[in-house]
């Protein structure tokens, strides 16, 4: 990650004013408030609980930068646990587009998070990252493998599903995130690579990790994946399963 402190906050300044147009824009139109109420209540159900997934994130990269070694990853930890409370605030606006500014849906989402037996799979292996003592173990867990199935089934296959049905109002508020997402695969993948390069000891760690996380994190995802997608779900979910693996290999681990 090429970025010191000054220009971080400056990238994330003008990105921030590119994103917040885009929200004023989609308000003015009423682009989602305007939705069929079955649309509203698909994003309610498949976007806005993932707020609380993203606190986890920032809580988790927190981690990282505290108990990590050496500036590059600790530095690279930091911005992205700030990245990942902004993520949450924007999933959270997502919901008050929603619902008109009301915070319903805000309400609703989290009750899906606590209570709806499709989302506590995720929200377990959320809590269980928390009480992960090895840094690293939390860096590749969380960045590489649980944001290497999640961005994909959500911002890219169920964004796709909404675009099909109710034409492009949401793409216009998750383009950001799906921006944001091909410039942090850069740095993870520039970690993890040169770990797992440096010695096989390495690299037969951090196979067993992304084998354990990457198991327990689709099965958690399953019941998510045909929640939000119905029948097409479990291919979505191969398909970014499939995605992950071929990045794997291109880190120099298994498949």
């Amino acid at each position: 990650r090429q970025y010191y402190y000054g220009s971080y906050t400056m990238a994330r300044a003008k990105q921030q004013e590119a994103l917040d147009r885009q929200m004023e824009f989609a308000d003015r139109r009423a682009l989602l408030a305007q939705l069929p109420a079955e649309a509203r209540e698909a994003i309610v159900f498949a976007l806005v609980p993932l707020r609380h997934y993203e606190w986890g994130a920032n809580t988790n990269l927190s981690h990282v930068a505290a108990y990590g070694w050496g500036t590059a990853v600790t530095q690279a930890a930091v911005m992205g646990a700030m990245d990942r409370l902004g993520l949450a605030q924007h999933l959270s606006r997502i919901g008050l587009l929603v619902d008109g500014n009301t915070g319903a849906a805000l309400d609703q989402a989290h009750r899906h998070w606590v209570e709806h037996p499709a989302w506590q799979g995720l929200r377990r292996e959320v809590e269980n990252l928390f009480v992960t003592r090895d840094w690293f173990e939390v860096l590749v867990a969380q960045t590489l493998v649980a944001d290497g199935l999640l961005y994909p089934l959500f911002f890219q296959h169920f964004d796709a599903h909404m675009a099909q049905r109710h034409g492009p109002a949401l793409s216009t508020v998750l383009d950001h995130i799906n921006r944001w997402q091909d410039e942090t695969v850069k740095w993870v993948d520039a970690i993890v690579k040169t770990a797992a390069a440096e010695s096989e000891a390495n690299r037969s760690l951090i196979q067993g990790w992304v084998n354990h996380w990457r198991s327990a994190l689709k099965a958690a995802l399953s019941p998510l994946a045909e929640a939000t997608l119905g029948e097409p779900g479990a291919g979505a979910l191969a398909a970014a399963d499939a995605a992950l693996g071929a990045r794997l290999v291109r880190l120099g681990l298994a498949a």
